[in-house]
Order: structure tokens, then sequence, then C-alpha cells
């Protein structure tokens, strides 16, 4: 057992006498014999100090001490001044002359246990406002990725841990998901062969904490410590998240070799840092899937069923809002109104389901042929629509014939014999004297679509 560490600050011979005798008999205490108030504090910075032994007359030169350290005072001479100036100084203790082992035994006992019950006390107390104050924290926001990060970099900043993150798992895939971790805020779903965590698993299963203490020994690191001891981890805790007794995660944390073991107090703080995190973190996924639902209808409301990308009514929405903006700041808008030649007769000689791959594929060698600030839609049928922002007729033409090249030369897959298409376009431009809305640009738009197919196919007429 670790000895305990004692100041002594005594003067006379009688009381350093009797010290010195009772300590070298002592396998409780380590005695440090000290002149002055300053001369222990870097010998014994790592240590701690578990109390002081000091002769009543020194009193007064010890005030430069951690009032948290508890005090014997030795009373020398006068019984009287002695026990009044231990009280004056709200010293824990105090013996008299003559100086008797048992009286020491006694008070050293008595006030170092003491103090220890006091210091738990604190930390259990702060350990109590630390979860209250993460509790209120996790429950101000919805955001699944926020609780998770000040779950874990509250764990990081109460106690030394190499790593401390929280691991969420598929049990159908056998993988686990690293989503929050206090060395990285911005993780993005990290991912682990359970495989090579045993302690993972054994918690999941078990829906108690498992507490490796040293993985060399402990059997259930057994199948993985030759690839764990290299990296110098000596101490793993797996702490699961649960709610309404199904497992919705893992607090997994490390300590490495040359760090403590976790502590009881440890074990019980995270206990209590998993509790109050379980509701509010299932309420947040909860929340999450909601939003990515919404999200996923959104999308599926302005999306084209069969090609992905945007459908007609989309394109309306946002024509009015890009012409609008073009009619007050005198700037130019373009339409392309593209149509896919001869699209019947595939349907025709291949059927529809190779049809409706081929406009599929359509569709998205003309996402990539679009720009970002472009919006691409199917019109309907084999029939595709594109608006260019603050483009002349120079622009959209350019842009036409830019698609009309890349789809001639493009081998589509989804015809057996990866046959290229051809395509008409047709071209109108804001402003134009003859084009006073959305709905006319739109509709002399499909007016040269008419004219191009209507003089040959494969090519480009615009809107005069």
């Amino acid at each position: 057992m670790k000895k305990k560490t004692l100041l002594i600050f005594v003067k006379g011979k009688p009381a350093t006498a009797f010290l010195k005798k009772y300590f070298r008999s002592s396998d409780t205490y380590r005695p440090v014999f000290c002149s002055t108030t300053a001369s222990p504090h870097s010998s014994l910075a790592k240590d701690g100090v578990s109390a002081i032994v000091a002769e009543i007359s020194l009193l007064p030169s010890l005030s430069l001490f951690d009032g948290n350290i508890p005090c014997i005072g030795m009373i020398n001479s006068d019984r009287k001044k002695g026990i009044e100036a231990s009280a004056a100084y709200t010293v824990d203790g105090y013996i008299t002359r003559p100086f008797l082992r048992e009286d020491l035994d006694f008070m050293l006992n008595s006030v170092i246990r003491q103090s220890e019950l006091m210091r738990a006390r604190k930390k259990e107390i702060r350990d109590l406002r630390t979860i209250h104050e993460l509790a209120q924290k996790i429950s101000s926001t919805l955001d699944p990725k926020r609780i998770l990060f000040m779950i874990v970099k509250r764990i990081s900043d109460l106690m030394p841990v190499t790593r401390c993150s929280i691991i969420r798992v598929d049990w159908l895939h056998k993988i686990a998901y690293v989503v929050a971790s206090f060395e990285t805020p911005n993780i993005s779903m990290i991912k682990l062969s359970l495989k090579k965590y045993p302690e993972i698993v054994e918690a999941l299963l078990r829906k108690k904490p498992v507490v490796v203490s040293d993985i060399s020994t402990n059997p259930i690191m057994k199948s993985v410590r030759d690839l764990v001891s290299p990296l110098g981890i000596r101490s793993i805790l797996v702490m699961p998240i649960i709610f309404e007794k199904k497992v919705i995660g893992t607090l997994f944390l490390r300590t490495s070799r040359k760090r403590h073991m976790f502590r009881r107090d440890e074990i019980r703080l995270l206990q209590g840092i998993a509790g109050v995190s379980a509701n509010t973190l299932y309420n947040a996924f909860l929340f999450s899937q909601v939003e990515d639902e919404r999200t996923r209808l959104e999308k599926l409301a302005i999306t084209d069923y069969l090609t992905g990308i945007y459908n007609v009514r989309y394109f309306h929405h946002r024509i009015i809002e890009e012409f609008t903006r073009a009619e007050r700041h005198k700037m130019p808008i373009s339409c392309l109104m593209i149509d896919i030649d001869h699209f019947k007769k595939i349907n025709d000689t291949y059927g529809h389901k190779t049809g409706d791959l081929v406009l599929k594929e359509f569709a998205q060698r003309l996402r990539q042929l679009t720009r970002k600030s472009d919006v691409l839609a199917r019109y309907g049928g084999e029939e595709f629509i594109i608006m260019l922002p603050q483009t002349t007729t120079q622009g959209a033409v350019a842009e036409a014939e830019r698609i009309r090249k890349a789809i001639t030369s493009h081998k589509f897959k989804g015809l057996k014999s990866r046959t290229s298409l051809t395509v008409s376009i047709g071209i109108a431009v804001f402003p134009n004297v003859r084009i006073k809305t959305y709905d006319e640009l739109i509709s002399a738009a499909d007016d040269s679509l008419y004219e191009a197919k209507k003089s040959g196919r494969d090519r480009i007429v615009i809107f005069t």
C-alpha cells in the first residue's frame, strides 16, 4: 500500500525525538521534516499531502498551505495556552505532552479519514453538478451531432483519456460507427469492425459497463491483444447508453498505459452522464429521422420520378423567380427546349423498359453538361428544358451546341448496339419584343424546337 505523505514542522527536541521514533516503525506514513513552508512544495507536487503535524508555536508560518489539508498541533508546554492557540488556528486535532503513540495514531487516522470523506463528498457534488449542467445543455438542442460532441468533450475535460468516442452499432452487418469523438469535432461516421472490438460487443450484449483494467491480462481482450498492445493502451471502459432497455449507443473511452485505470467514482460519473444523455439522444435521433424524411418528401415533390432531375413543377417555380429578376435588373435569360430525335423508334424497337433506361441516361448526361447556375428539368416524355440565367443569345447558342455535340458522340449503355442519339434544340432569349412573360419565353423555346424538328432534326433553331 502506498504510504501517506505527512509534512512535519517541529523545533523542540521532545517533539522531534518522539516523531522520529514514531515514524521509524510506521508502514503507513512517509514523513517530510520541514524547516520552512516553502521547502516541501516541489518535492510533493506530484504525491500530495495527507496531513500536517506541527508544533503550535509554528502554526502562524503555515498560513501559506492549502486549508483543505488537515493539521494536527503538538502542544509542547502550557496545555491551556496550547489548546487556545489550537482553537484560534482551527487545527483539526492536537496532542499534548507526554506524547503518546496511541494519541498520534488516533488523531492521524481520524483527521485523514475525515478529510478523505470530505473530498469524496465534494467530488460527488461536483459530479452531480456536472451531470445537471450537461443535461441542461443537451436538452437545449435537437441536433444529434452537437449533443454527441458536447458529451465526449465534457468527459474529456473531466478526466485524462486518450480517446473518448460514442459508437453506434449495426448488429445486422456486425459493424460499428464512430459518431462522435472529442479529438475531431466534425467526425463523420467512421466505420469499425466489431471483430476488432470485443469489449464493445461484451458491453452491448450485457447492457452493462465493461471495464478492462489491464488489456494484457483481461480474457475479453485475448483475441485482439496483439493488435491493441502496440498502441500503448492499458485500460478500456465501455459504457452503454440505454433507453427503455434498448442500447442506442456506447460511450467508449480508453486510457493509455502511462495513465491510471478507471476509478470507481469515474465509472459512476460516466454512468450518470450516459443516463441523462439517453433520453435526449433518443429524441434527437427521432427528430433527425423526421427531418430526413421531410427532406426526402420535399425532394420527391420537385423531382421527376423516372430520371431523378427536377420536374416541370419546380422548373416553373424557378423560372418565375429568375424571369422577374431579369426584368427588374434588365438582365438576359435564356431557355433551351431539347427533344430526343426519333425516340419513338427506340420504344418500338427495344421496348418501353429500354426507352426508360435511355431517358435516365440521357437526363444524367444533360446534368453533367449543365452549369450549377442552370436549372434542368424533364418537361414531358422525351422533352427536357434548361433555364440559363444571365445568358445572352450567343451564350445560349454556345451551350446548346456543346450539348448537341456531346449527345451525338455519347454511346448509350441502354441500347444494345450502344447507338448514339441526336437531339433537336429550340432557343428563346429575353429580352425580346415578342416575349413579355416567362410563359411566352417557354412557348417561344417550344416553337423553335418545333421548327428544328420540322426542318430536319439534329439542329438548333433560335426564336427571333
